[in-house]
């Protein structure tokens, strides 16, 4: 037999329709993990892989994301055979005695993370994980919380997880100081721009970390606990939610960008935790259609392990995905999208009839990501400029592309010194050399005018790039205004669509534009009256690159640049239709006025707010 992706994943052939069909998700998802408990039940390994921290606190990540989910199910009177292991590992876990101690927290550590789904447990289940335990384990658990949460915590979302834990301690009768609460929902305060936009800490992303995290977290407080800062979050919610709809496709995929995509259908959790917290951001039908709807997509993903463990990738198994801190149990931060389960089966969320998006804007301007969302076909794509993140593996791809897609994400470079083989979807490479290249990396301005993106940046310290995107659905078009002191050669790559075996596509390349046709897509990128003749080129990038399949084709424009001024204009498109070479391809979209959009970035253009947060290198 060969290894089926299909029914690897445990979600296959799962209506994903109803509140039964959501619990079975879950005892799916849960089952492969069980041959990995320890004997004493604390620690969950799952893979040789590492991450930055020791193997214990993976370990720990392990053991303690799925809760994330099982808490609700067990909330909601759900069945579960096993709590008898967390209430077992969580007693062995805190007993330093014990062979599996999880280790003492003695500094920012991720254990403090992954303590924050032991608090919401403990919160939500006592029943299940805090009354089976002895007065002695009780007293180590409480020691083991009590003296993490004296530790400064990472500040951005994790400020959260001290006051999971807090809430935790209030819920078993524990003594703590209640003023170190305050202190970091006060802080966290700092980190809302406004219109139920937050930033992820003082820096220049804003990402998924914004609906699964803060809103997320914020949510479950306001469900928990009753005071002001539960009312800000359920207000603040309820404006997020008018936003980030327009990031999902009718497919239920949502738009990928940022770190930490392992966590995958995470990315529904803003809309779990909408139902969890009771807060009808939306008619109860869309909520529930837009959470059901993105864990159908991932129905038929390769997305685990030939045992049904969750692997670290997006579409597929894809170590190149993963960030410094992502070890074998991360990806179960996924379980976040079960919190419905908390809720009884006549809330109106059940209840409700599903409901696309009533929503009929073909066009989004959204000031605090930086983003133009815009539909194209069944697919959303996000036109982007105003982000950036230095510090992390493929940042540069993760935030600084020109647009990000629901169907076609995007890709990494796995070498930067291959520009001759480089996928650059999305994205303008220079080189100098003809190996090396530079792409965006980072914005010295970045702006918003109406539905017109403008940024300004510089892949040499001596090259100079002004770039407007502006969209046009189906298609958009980039002009890049470019002053170099010297000659450069570059690469402007459209979108990557799915590579099929026996060379059964159709790869085409002339002056000035390219296309490729796939079994079921069309990618293609047009010069619309650049200052220099650019030839077109069909790109077979290099496998395990794309963030949603293994092999893509990317439609490319090449040429020279001389010194001085140079324009450049671009013509983008990709659909779901391979019959789009006789009916879009052909109708190009108009080249806008250079000088028109100058202007009207003159006059209208405001600051991205996300770029309004410190750059990192300055």
């Amino acid at each position: 037999m060969t290894y089926d992706p299909a029914s690897a994943n445990p979600l296959a052939g799962n209506p994903l329709e109803t509140r039964e069909d959501m619990s079975r998700a879950l005892h799916d998802l849960f089952e492969p993990l069980l041959p990995y408990f320890s004997e004493g039940n604390a620690r969950v390994r799952l893979d040789g892989a590492a991450a930055h921290f020791d193997r214990a606190a993976a370990d720990l990540e392990g053991f303690a994301r799925p809760l994330w989910g099982l808490a609700p199910l067990g909330a909601g009177q759900g069945d579960f055979a096993h709590w008898h292991r967390y209430a077992e590992g969580l007693a062995n876990g805190t007993d330093p005695s014990h062979p599996e101690y999880w280790g003492a927290v003695n500094g920012r550590d991720q254990r403090m993370v992954e303590l924050a789904a032991l608090g919401f447990a403990l919160a939500l289940v006592p029943d299940k994980i805090w009354e089976p335990l002895s007065a002695t384990a009780r007293a180590n658990v409480i020691a083991y919380l009590k003296h993490a949460r004296q530790f400064d915590y990472a500040d951005n979302n994790w400020k959260f997880f001290r006051i999971f834990v807090d809430i935790a301690l209030d819920r078993v009768g524990a003594d703590f100081d209640r003023s170190l609460t305050k202190q970091y929902l006060e802080e966290l305060e700092g980190f809302y721009i406004g219109d139920g936009w937050y930033r992820d800490g003082n820096v220049r992303r804003i990402d998924h970390y914004i609906p699964f995290a803060m809103h997320f977290y914020g949510l479950i407080y306001s469900k928990l606990v009753d005071d002001d800062y539960a009312k800000r979050y359920r207000e603040r919610a309820v404006l997020f939610a008018r936003d980030f709809q327009k990031w999902f496709a009718p497919d239920g995929a949502t738009v990928p960008f940022g770190r930490s995509l392992t966590y995958r259908f995470a990315c529904a959790g803003f809309w779990s935790a909408l139902a969890f917290a009771d807060v009808e951001a939306l008619p109860w039908g869309e909520v529930k259609h837009l959470c059901l709807q993105h864990l159908r997509w991932w129905r038929d993903k390769p997305i685990s392990n030939r045992d049904g463990i969750l692997s670290i990738g997006f579409g597929y198994p894809n170590l190149l995905m993963s960030e410094s801190y992502n070890s074998a149990g991360s990806p179960y931060w996924a379980f976040k999208a079960f919190l419905p389960l908390a809720i009884p089966a006549e809330h109106p969320f059940w209840t409700s009839a599903e409901e696309a998006s009533a929503s009929s804007e073909s066009v989004s301007p959204q000031r605090h990501p930086g983003m133009v969302l815009m539909r194209a076909g069944s697919d959303v794509v996000a036109l982007s400029s105003g982000q950036e993140n230095l510090q992390m593996r493929f940042g540069t791809e993760k935030y600084a592309k020109f647009a990000y897609s629901a169907r076609y994400g995007f890709s990494v470079e796995a070498d930067e010194r291959s520009f001759a083989g480089g996928a650059f979807d999305s994205a303008l490479a220079f080189s100098d050399d003809g190996l090396h290249y530079r792409v965006r990396e980072t914005n010295a301005e970045a702006k918003l005018a109406g539905d017109v993106l403008y940024s300004k940046w510089a892949p040499f310290r001596d090259v100079s790039v002004e770039t407007w995107l502006v969209p046009a659905s189906p298609w958009h078009i980039r002009i890049h205004r470019i002053n170099s002191p010297r000659a450069l050669q570059t690469a402007e790559g459209g979108f990557a669509i799915a590579k099929r075996d026996f060379d059964l596509d159709t790869l085409s390349a002339e002056q000035g534009s390219s296309h490729v046709i796939g079994e079921t897509d069309f990618s293609g990128i047009v010069d619309l009256g650049s200052s220099v003749k650019r030839m077109g080129l069909a790109q077979k990038a290099l496998p395990n690159t794309n963030m949603i399949v293994a092999k893509t084709l990317v439609p490319q424009l090449r040429g020279e640049i001389p010194a001085g001024e140079s324009i450049l204009i671009t013509a983008v498109v990709a659909l779901d239709d391979p019959a789009a070479q006789s009916t879009i391809w052909p109708k190009l979209p108009e080249a806008p006025d250079v000088a028109a959009l100058m202007a009207k970035v003159e006059s209208e253009g405001i600051t991205v707010s996300a770029f309004e947060a410190p750059g990192q290198m300055s």
